[in-house]
């Protein structure tokens, strides 16, 4: 028996729908907090000491927060090659600015300390919200660009043109997308400083966490009643071969108002992604405001959770919708790598995501409790 054949075809193209799904939230909600704190820094933070506290909060465990950003983008490669592409191509210049800003950061954290100069540490500072600030509300512009289709193409070969530009991204509704992602990094970075840290920078980052956790209420309900009103989804307007050829061009697709709320109607269990966007958030403004720091970071991850996986049960089974010619969109069904792949990679990742979560778990316990401001004085037990 060949192994690959103890799963369908279709069965592992879901599975690894999931799986994508399952490690964008690994990645904003590990990472998120340390995003969160950088955009923090300046504000929460008022004199040297106070800012080294928040920098060595995160400095421990950014670098493996990220390596759910680096199995993200190899899973997209693996598993969805078509997707990889188009994305990687069009969007080149909006990674570019992403992996700056995500290259700035180790940057920041090490030159910062290389001179007691108070203007150059300034100016690392304002560096560490720059990589903070930048990448969670471009990472909001694009999806809030997916929602409304990209403007790419394929020719009758399967070549790819991209026909947008990188200001053409800056549209109102992904401009306010990328608002309620800043709005719940900041949330989240404030919970994760309230656990963390005390005195004045655990007030000061309590009280712009209750802020933020307000505003991502506001500003994803906001953004859901656009898309249900004024935001056109696709629809899927032939047969679906849920085991068909990996090639966009032998379906049909439709543009159809409030296609991105019809999963809702016909799935409504599916209404738990938003609902637990919602209590997530309101979660975290009621533990931020009661200074339960572990209520308020648990709640924050919810709230991270449902708000990103809310876009993939509205889409579903869309990927990335295409703009100028909807037949291009790539979906679950049929843009996918080949039946033998998906189930390799299925294999390696059964083994590597549990090892990843186990030693992330445990730097996590091993560097449970507050940073020691006076340990920082003393130059002692603190990296940064």
């Amino acid at each position: 028996m060949i192994l690959h054949t103890l799963l369908d075809y279709d069965t592992l193209r879901f599975i690894w729908w999931l799986l994508i799904g399952v490690l964008l939230v690994g990645f904003a909600v590990t990472d998120g907090f340390d995003l969160g704190s950088g955009m923090l820094l300046p504000f929460a933070a008022r004199n040297d000491i106070e800012r080294r506290v928040v920098i060595n909060s995160v400095g421990p465990v950014w670098e493996g927060n990220q390596v759910w950003l680096i199995l993200g983008g190899g899973a997209i490669f693996a598993a969805w090659p078509q997707l990889y592409a188009v994305s990687f191509s069009g969007f080149y210049l909006a990674m570019f600015v992403i992996l700056t800003a995500l290259i700035l950061r180790p940057v920041a954290f090490k030159f910062r300390s290389k001179r007691e100069s108070a203007q150059w540490r300034a100016r690392w500072d304002w560096v560490l919200f720059f990589s903070g600030f930048v990448p969670a509300l471009i990472c909001g512009v694009a999806v809030g660009n997916v929602l409304q289709g990209v403007p790419f193409r394929f020719n009758p070969d399967m070549h790819i043109f991209y026909d947008g530009s990188f200001f053409g991204l800056l549209n109102p509704f992904a401009i306010l997308c990328g608002l309620v992602s800043v709005a719940m990094l900041v949330m989240h970075g404030a919970a994760w400083l309230l656990l963390k840290t005390a005195g004045p920078v655990a007030e000061r980052a309590r009280t712009y966490g209750m802020v933020a956790a307000v505003l991502t209420v506001v500003l994803y309900a906001l953004a859901g009643v656009l898309l249900a009103t004024s935001i056109g989804g696709f629809r899927i307007s032939s047969v679906i071969d849920a085991t068909g050829p990996s090639n966009p061009l032998l379906k049909t697709v439709e543009l159809h108002a409030g296609a991105w709320t019809a999963n809702y109607a016909a799935h409504p269990w599916t209404l738990a992604a938003p609902a637990a966007g919602f209590v997530g958030a309101l979660g975290a403004l009621l533990g931020l405001a009661l200074r339960r720091p572990v209520l308020a970071l648990l709640a924050a991850a919810l709230g991270i959770a449902g708000i990103i996986l809310s876009v993939g049960a509205s889409m579903f089974p869309f990927i990335l919708p295409s703009s100028i010619d909807p037949r291009a969109s790539l979906t679950v069904w049929d843009s996918s790598s080949s039946h033998l792949t998906l189930f390799i990679m299925l294999v390696v990742t059964a083994v590597f995501i549990p090892l990843i979560v186990a030693y992330t778990s445990w730097v996590y316990r091993v560097l449970w409790g507050k940073v020691d401001e006076q340990a920082i004085r003393d130059e002692s037990g603190h990296a940064y």
